[in-house]
């Protein structure tokens, strides 16, 4: 949809090999978000974090992310936008603030072990990958997409965003639901974690 877009969107985001770049942001957020999700879960269900785990996922992210960086890269010189990044306006900005803290940063993090072993940082290096892909998708579909005959930007309404916040609450309600009542999370040892209010199904 946004090829056909044309000059209708701006140069910084508007490729041929887009649908290519939206694949590769997709498969490099996949282990972030995995790790996102499960590091929440697990605070909120008062779990120990299972690091033996998610330090082995956080290895594989830099390469994804290395992979989605040489072609993002690549492709600006071949069609030689980067000259865009010398205007100082929002888009050069937004996509300034999405390739340095959704793809540089956490890339730089998850080469490092200390990162890797650390529950803390690891969530942070994940958080930045997962909101670095949001913010290319809002980038793509409001910031780049301006028609020529439009007289100002398109903003979500109010209504829109409702929706959209509630749609994710009802998702995490239900997680929250199915993990509680079905055997979802595996149990800890009773040393391995203090107990919370929620408690899962099951648990003596």
């Amino acid at each position: 949809l946004m090829i056909i877009a044309g000059p209708k969107m701006h140069p910084l985001w508007q490729t041929p090999i887009l649908p290519l770049l939206f694949l590769l942001s997709a498969i490099s957020v996949g282990f972030p978000m995995v790790i996102f999700e499960s590091m929440l879960a697990s605070r909120s269900l008062g779990l120990k974090p299972e690091m033996h785990l998610l330090s082995r996922l956080g290895s594989m992210i830099a390469p994804l992310l290395g992979i989605y960086l040489a072609f993002k890269i690549g492709d600006m010189f071949i069609r030689e936008t980067f000259v865009y990044l010398n205007e100082f306006n929002t888009a050069s900005v937004m996509f300034t603030i999405e390739m340095l803290f959704g793809v540089i940063i956490p890339l730089r993090m998850f080469l490092s072990t200390k990162v890797l072993k650390s529950p803390l940082f690891l969530f942070i290096a994940s958080c930045l990958v997962v909101f670095g892909v949001l913010l290319n998708r809002i980038n793509n579909f409001i910031v780049a997409y301006a028609p020529p005959y439009s007289t100002e930007s398109y903003i979500p309404s109010f209504g829109e965003i409702s929706l959209t916040v509630g749609f994710v609450a009802l998702l995490v309600l239900l997680y929250r639901f199915f993990v509680i009542n079905f055997p979802v999370i595996s149990l800890p040892g009773k040393e391995s974690a203090p107990r919370t209010k929620y408690t899962i199904r099951g648990e003596k």
